[in-house]
């Protein structure tokens, strides 16, 4: 019988894709490993490897097809001694266009496409990957594939992890654990309706813009971090006189290298320091526990065409602000070409925004769950203070920090923002 190849979910958080680019024909044969196509997720562009060999009889979903969902089948592998005449005619599910219609964008919400059936799921609710050849071995030997440790990529179970497999019928549903009672559904998000929009602006010259899939992402996240993480603020300045005196002098220093440090730099090296200073914080919330990490795994947003990315840098504490440099400027040039993996992009337990490069002297940064914090950073401004009973002009950065209250409390926030604080104002120390 001929196997489905699935649009596959390449980071937990992915829901749909678009098919990029085939690397296959149909007629190729396959084997696993092989790289079959390039699928650009909301955040990058990967490679989908064959997880099954075979040959590929029809290709169902055609490159560049944009919201294809995960576990939509987009190809038909054939196994050996089958032909394209065992392929079922039935049509394949429709993806939705890469751009819609004015007209459909007017639609009301309700009337979206029905989403793909669910995929199936182990007894303690979570989805089961498997290759479709898989799922076929382990029904015709009666193996529960919750049970089954995957091989492929992310874990997926394929035709190896089966075949070795015992035969045992899957646990009745009245033999699996009691489940919690399912929370009330979510009120829907206060707001107008696109629908309603539309209409309030039909006289007007408007020009529709799609979401894209990192907008969609980026919406529903940060949505929902504003709507279920308890945010408290604390704002403090450093005075950067010091810092920019040191960072002329290595820059000097390090020319011959073709190194050249940012005030960026410095923050990272900063923040990753005061994490180990005060461990506590260094945490994020993980729904009914806290989790704390002991390296300093730092995440930076950049800003790309479209969105912005928060490439993490891990162990930044035990790194060199060179490497942290050289580290952060491939990430950056990699973010806005969307060559990332989403192992680089993803996890930290805090990040750092910079505006300060763009003239804004101070703003409130939204938490990037799970991190326990965020620092808002602003521009560095000629301000006059008073130190020892005297007006000084000062080159002083105001810094906001976000927390959230159920990992980090007050005054621990206040110790986090203090460390980071004196390393700024202290740079040498930096590289004790």
């Amino acid at each position: 019988m001929p196997t489905e190849i699935l649009m596959p979910a390449l980071s937990p958080t992915m829901e749909e894709g678009t098919l990029a680019k085939w690397l296959v024909k149909e007629g190729d044969a396959v084997k696993s490993g092989d790289i079959l196509a390039e699928i650009e997720t909301d955040k990058a562009t990967m490679e989908f490897e064959a997880v099954d060999e075979g040959t590929v009889g029809k290709i169902l979903v055609a490159e560049g097809t944009a919201g294809v969902k995960v576990n939509t089948p987009i190809a038909v592998l054939l196994d050996e001694g089958e032909s394209a005449s065992d392929i079922s005619s039935a049509p394949a599910p429709k993806a939705e266009a890469a751009a819609p219609a004015k007209a459909e964008a007017a639609a009301p919400a309700a009337a979206a496409a029905a989403p793909a059936p669910a995929a199936p799921k182990a007894a303690d609710g979570n989805r089961v990957f498997a290759s479709p050849l898989a799922r076929r071995i382990a029904a015709e030997k009666g193996i529960d594939l919750a049970g089954v440790t995957g091989s492929g990529p992310h874990g997926r179970i394929v035709k190896a992890d089966v075949e070795g497999a015992k035969p045992g019928a899957a646990k009745p549903a009245a033999a699996a654990e009691p489940q919690k009672a399912a929370a009330p559904a979510a009120a829907a998000p206060a707001g107008l309706s696109a629908e309603t929009v539309l209409k309030m602006y039909a006289d007007r010259e408007t020009t529709e813009v799609a979401l894209d899939g990192m907008r969609r992402t980026i919406a529903a996240r940060l949505t929902e971090a504003k709507q279920t993480i308890p945010h408290f603020y604390l704002r403090r300045s450093a005075k950067l006189d010091e810092l920019m005196k040191f960072r002329a002098m290595l820059n000097k220093q390090l020319e011959s290298r073709g190194v050249k440090l940012s005030v960026n730099d410095f923050i990272i090296k900063a923040c990753a320091l005061a994490l180990q200073e005060v461990p506590d914080a260094n945490a994020v919330w993980a729904g009914d526990r806290i989790l704390k990490l002991k390296p300093s795994d730092v995440a930076v947003a950049v800003a790309v065409e479209g969105g912005l990315f928060t490439p993490v840098l891990k162990d930044a504490q035990q790194k060199t602000l060179s490497a942290l440099s050289a580290e952060m400027k491939d990430l950056a040039n990699r973010a806005k070409t969307k060559k990332l993996a989403p192992h680089e992009y993803q996890g930290g337990s805090f990040a750092i925004s910079n505006l300060g490069m763009f003239g804004i002297e101070n703003f409130d940064a939204v938490i990037n769950p799970p991190h326990g914090a965020i620092l808002a950073v602003g521009a560095g401004i000629q301000t006059p203070v008073v130190e020892n009973g005297e007006v000084v002009i000062r080159n002083v950065m105001s810094m906001t920090l976000s927390v959230d209250h159920r990992v980090i409390d007050g005054a621990l926030g206040a110790q986090l923002l203090d460390a980071i604080v004196k390393h700024l104002e202290n740079p040498m120390g930096m590289l004790a």
